[in-house]
């Protein structure tokens, strides 16, 4: 599960990166301007927070060792093997499309959230996931 959600998420996540730099040229709205496709290089790491660039590195470098740390040690349930997978994948997905310019495509536009692409949706719902399963097992834990 753990590899097969990996590939799945890093797969969509450059496909969606390719489609985006090669057919994406100016915001197409899909709902007015509340909701749309919007291309947008970003040089920060999520929700336009930036860092200097070695800090950045050392960062991102540092938060996927433990992702894979943590990912290896919950392979065997369902659950989390799904949602670090998700993160993985995702995460990779953007390391590969910094690599050459140090940006990030982006380009789902949602009201005035900051711009985002498949891999962080990839990522957020890995982690969403991952904290209701944590929150679910602990509160049945509670009731037993």
């Amino acid at each position: 599960m753990l590899a097969s959600a990996t590939l799945v998420a890093f797969t969509l996540s450059l496909g969606g990166r390719l489609l985006a730099e090669n057919f994406l040229t100016t915001r197409i709205p899909i709902i007015g301007d509340f909701t749309g496709l919007s291309p947008v290089a970003n040089s920060g790491i999520a929700f336009g927070i930036t860092f200097t660039s070695p800090l950045l590195t050392i960062l991102v470098g540092a938060a996927l060792l433990l992702v894979c740390v943590l990912a290896w040690k919950s392979r065997r349930e369902r659950i989390p093997a799904l949602s670090f997978g998700l993160i993985l994948g995702g995460g990779l997905a953007n390391i590969v499309d910094r690599i050459g310019d140090g940006l990030v495509t982006d380009f789902f536009q949602i009201g005035s959230f900051p711009v985002f692409n498949v891999a962080d949706s990839c990522i957020t719902i890995g982690v969403g996931i991952l904290l209701s399963w944590e929150l679910l097992r602990k509160h049945r834990a509670n009731f037993q």
